[in-house]
């Protein structure tokens, strides 16, 4: 009878802290509803298109994401979200740009003429924005020179809070997917550049400095970029 009795009692022990823990997930979905209602669309400037329609002659190619008429879905961040990198210092892989300055790359100008974009040398470059304390970041995104529908090399973006990006590396997009800048092989896809820019969902992740890698395009071989935008919280 007495080993009856603390069966029962350990049944329903069990079942009073199973309850328990339904109702804290409840709470923590709350929550997160919550949260989600905090949320509004990033207000992102788009420059005029230099083009119109999609590119002709695709390349049936694995690594290519398939161009599209569609327009960009709206980014869901949480509000208050800003663009970091407006007016930040910029810094780069080579000391003097083939054609104009670093300071270009954040200066909110994102329409493509002669005298708006940074251009590097050939090969693997990198340009490195400083938003100079740690801050999250949901959303960044680039614009290279969009004046024609070209595919851009070797995309790479990190984060970190090491400026000379030796230690805490995160990389939040990679199509480089042979290697051939040495980042390591990664999994995003190579895409047409267009007035849209390219937008990277940076999940929240905490950084002061960003690096920006490419190699190139099947434009050129050279490295440009008009502007880039990086969107979170201080």
């Amino acid at each position: 009878m007495e080993e009856q009795s603390s069966i029962f009692y350990m049944k329903k022990v069990k079942t009073i802290f199973l309850s328990a823990i339904i109702v804290a997930f409840s709470l923590i979905g709350s929550q997160s509803v919550f949260a989600a209602e905090e949320l509004a669309p990033l207000d992102i400037k788009l420059p005029i298109p230099a083009f119109l329609g999609t590119p002709t002659d695709v390349p049936d190619d694995e690594h290519l994401e398939k161009p599209t008429d569609e327009p960009r879905p709206q980014f869901m961040a949480p509000k208050g979200c800003k663009n970091l990198a407006l007016n930040k210092k910029v810094t780069g892989s080579v000391q003097k740009p083939q054609n104009g300055s670093y300071d270009l790359v954040t200066n909110g100008d994102k329409e493509f003429n002669d005298d708006s974009y940074l251009e590097l040398p050939r090969k693997t470059q990198w340009v490195q924005i400083d938003l100079e304390k740690p801050s999250k970041i949901y959303a960044i995104v680039v614009w290279h020179a969009h004046n024609t529908p070209h595919i851009y090399r070797d995309v790479i973006v990190q984060l970190s809070n090491d400026p000379e990006f030796k230690e805490g590396v995160k990389t939040v997009y990679n199509n480089d997917y042979d290697n051939s800048s040495g980042q390591g092989i990664g999994n995003d896809k190579e895409y047409y550049e267009s007035h849209e820019g390219r937008l990277i969902d940076a999940k929240g992740a905490e950084a002061r400095y960003l690096r920006f890698y490419s190699r190139g395009s099947s434009y050129s071989s050279m490295n440009r970029y008009i502007e880039i935008e990086v969107w979170g919280l201080e």
